[in-house]
């Protein structure tokens, strides 16, 4: 019994910051409705706004 509560707790303390790590703030979130689409390295909110973030090229 004492094993398995051992190992919930650490498969908890692992899965922890993927979690965090998911609810990051993303652009044009709340009422400004989403992304509409990017012009060069802003993005363009759904209610015609331009976001202050700045996006990012992924390297590969």
């Amino acid at each position: 019994m004492k094993k398995l509560l051992i190992a919930c707790v650490t498969l908890a303390l692992v899965s922890m910051p993927l979690t965090v790590q998911a609810k990051g703030r993303q652009p044009c979130s709340g009422k400004k409705g989403g992304v509409s689409h990017c012009a060069g390295d802003k993005f363009v909110c759904q209610d015609g706004s331009i976001s202050k973030s700045k996006r990012i090229a992924a390297v590969n």
